[in-house]
């Protein structure tokens, strides 16, 4: 929707309850904790984890209204205190608390001296809160609203500019992006009246810069949905894992899965990447409430963050979420839905929202969202004009370069639909897409140009004529066409050809700021240049080759995107086997005594682009694509065949026992999978 029609279409009066709750909720922060306080502000009273009543605590979790930094990390309060009692710092302020903390403090008083005199540019060199910027940028927009906005996150900042007309500055810092938002602001007229707030809530009503990339989650309220009626009335959703304290305090997934792996040896592997995105939800996300595998309790959208509600006597994880159950319903298919945090995939979330997106009167004006692979990428080749997608074989790079060729040229919808190869057939038969795989014989001839043979009827032997190459002919098409034309080349396996002899002098011009700028071609000595609307994504395998063996020159025009394997794809069970838990344990073993580059892939597990659901499919998938890629792996070397597979070697012949596919999932499963923790079932 266009701005001045958002504008418009506005109801300012519907926001009024928030805009007066956030207010008061500015007016608690003021009375517990004034400005001429701070100066001799304890540590005890600022840092997350010292019980309630502390600063920090109070601007996450308690008010909310004011806007939102919930979700991540207790990393971003620069300075907090574990459940075990142990202080974590930022790194600039080192090890030492009461060194740290009086830095902090001393920063933070700085910041709001230097608000208070308008002398924003001194806000930039303090580096200690460059640590805590969302954290920051609430308490200077508290402290002083007529300077700031309630918008905190980065990202967000930047993509509200670019809405408003504005562009980014590149680097700075969100309380500086802030500032740039507001000036943008004050240009409007329609907005001289609004209340902050009220910006806010229009910002992210009509171009919140979440809906195109976050995930939508299943999440099961207790085993056999035993909590759903209290979630139901207390609009929240819960997931126990009680003993792991609260989530805010780990960093990564791996800090997750150790204390995991301390609490319950046998626990799902998967589960703290899954939980982390549960931590993570953030208000407008949306989450599908299940029992078993087949039902549909309700959607819900995320209201609030995350919090870790020690009053509870279990299941002490809770997200608030605002519940619809218009949607219940019994799924004709089961999702293999047996673990209590599960991805979904966008197909099935727009069937089950479909007839709601039919009512709403604004559904015409919203474009089908985007996976969030797909996101990043797009904004990948937006930055750079190329991208190469890496990483372990069977990760579907090549899938996912034509899904993005799918949504770049307007076909998202065809993305998870059953016409997803007719769509890219299409898609490839105009000419704008082009696919094309390296191999260590391709040459700049190919792909430029250069003189073949040719045989012209009449004439005697084959004669040498100039021809252009694949990318000389799609830069040609795209040069005559309209500049918001899309020209995408997909060049699969990249890593295998010579990629300097390929590409030849126009490495230089592929660069984002080279664009349009021509470059003399040593052959035929025409002037060639690359249009700004064409784009390349390349695909490699780390297991061939690493990022690091590329050309160096290559490496600094193309943004690299990660693509690793993925076990939410194969969500889904054969007998006592699951099969993300199998993919994500054998993986670990994998990393753990080869490297993450050796990894297998999710379609090793998938048939037909579904899950394998039967015995026989796992048999085939296991000893025709599995086995025989980890022996490759192994190179001969009995002992580390056996380090990856354990019991599933044959001692005596140093060689992968032979199961029957009947007793394959149980084998697998004793020496992969773990115990029920976490199932819904």
């Amino acid at each position: 929707m266009e701005l001045s029609a958002a504008i418009a279409d506005f109801d300012r009066s519907r926001v009024a309850d928030r805009v007066a709750n956030a207010e008061q909720q500015r007016k608690r922060v003021l009375a517990e904790f004034p400005l001429e306080a701070w100066p001799a502000l304890e540590v005890e009273r600022y840092a997350l984890g010292c019980g309630p009543g502390t600063y920090c605590r109070l601007m996450e979790f308690d008010t909310v209204d004011l806007g939102g930094i919930g979700g991540g990390s207790a990393g971003k309060h620069i300075i907090f205190r574990r459940s075990s009692g142990e202080w974590k710092l930022a790194p600039q302020l080192g090890s030492d608390l009461e060194a740290g903390w009086t830095r902090l403090r001393a920063q933070f008083v700085a910041a709001f001296d230097a608000v208070r005199r308008e002398a924003f540019d001194e806000l930039d060199d303090l580096d200690a809160l460059r640590s805590g910027q969302s954290l920051v940028t609430k308490s200077l927009a508290t402290y002083f609203p007529q300077h700031f906005l309630p918008v905190f996150s980065g990202s967000h900042l930047r993509s509200f500019i670019e809405r408003l007309g504005g562009t980014p500055e590149r680097g700075a810092t969100s309380w500086r992006a802030n500032r740039q938002l507001l000036a943008l602001v004050e240009q409007f007229p329609e907005f001289s009246e609004w209340e902050p707030h009220e910006l806010m809530q229009f910002l992210y009503d009509y171009f919140d810069p979440r809906e195109r990339s976050r995930p939508i989650w299943k999440i099961a309220p207790g085993e056999q949905a035993k909590y759903w009626k209290d979630c139901l009335e207390g609009n929240y959703i819960c997931v126990g894992w009680d003993e792991l304290g609260d989530l805010s305090q780990y960093t990564s997934d791996t800090d997750l899965k150790d204390a995991f792996t301390a609490l319950w040896p046998t626990s799902a592997i998967s589960s703290a990447k899954n939980l982390l995105a549960y931590r993570d939800l953030e208000p407008g996300d949306r989450i599908i409430a299940n029992q078993g595998m087949s039902t549909v309790l309700a959607i819900g959208t995320v209201t609030g963050g995350y919090r870790f509600d020690d009053s509870r006597t279990d299941c002490k994880h809770v997200v608030p979420v605002a519940w619809d159950t218009s949607h219940a319903r019994r799924l004709d298919t089961p999702q293999g839905w047996r673990r209590t945090i599960v991805k979904v995939k966008d197909s099935l979330f727009a069937e089950l929202t479909k007839a709601q997106s039919a009512q709403n009167p604004r559904a015409a004006d919203v474009e089908p969202e985007l996976p969030e692979s797909i996101s990043a990428i797009t904004a990948a080749l937006h930055r750079k004009g190329q991208a190469i997608l890496y990483g372990p074989p069977g990760t579907g790079k090549t899938r996912l370069a034509l899904n993005v060729a799918l949504a770049t040229h307007g076909r998202t919808a065809d993305i998870d639909g059953p016409n997803r190869n007719a769509a890219v057939t299409e898609l490839l038969e105009t000419g704008r897409v082009r696919l094309v795989t390296f191999h260590p014989s391709y040459g700049y001839e190919d792909f430029v140009e250069g003189f073949k043979p040719a045989h012209h009827p009449g004439t005697a032997g084959l004669h040498l004529e100039l021809t252009d190459g694949l990318f000389h002919k799609l830069c040609a098409e795209a040069a005559t066409a309209d500049e918001g034309d899309k020209f995408l080349l997909i060049i699969d396996e990249i890593n295998r050809g010579d990629l300097p002899r390929i590409f030849g002098e126009l490495i230089t011009v592929l660069e984002s700021d080279k664009r349009g700028l021509g470059v003399d071609l040593p052959i035929s000595q025409r002037v060639f240049a690359v249009p700004p609307n064409v784009q390349i994504i390349g695909t490699m395998n780390t297991a061939d080759r690493s990022v690091g063996h590329l050309d160096a020159a290559i490496r600094r025009r193309f943004a690299f995107v990660h693509v690793g394997p993925d076990p939410e794809v194969v969500s889904g069970t054969i007998g006592p086997l699951e099969l993300p838990e199998l993919l994500s344990a054998l993986n670990d073993r994998i990393a753990g005594h080869l490297d993450a580059d050796h990894q297998i892939g999710h379609a090793y597990l998938l048939h037909n682009g579904l899950p394998i659901s039967t015995e026989e499919e796992l048999a085939a998938a296991y000893y025709h694509d599995i086995v025989p890629l980890l022996e490759d792996y192994c190179m001969g070397r009995a002992e580390l065949l056996h380090r990856v597979l354990g019991s599933l070697v044959d001692p005596e012949t140093s060689r992968p026992k032979i199961i029957t596919a009947t007793d394959l999932p149980t084998s697998l499963a004793t020496e992969f999978t773990t115990s029920t923790s976490g199932l819904d079932e």
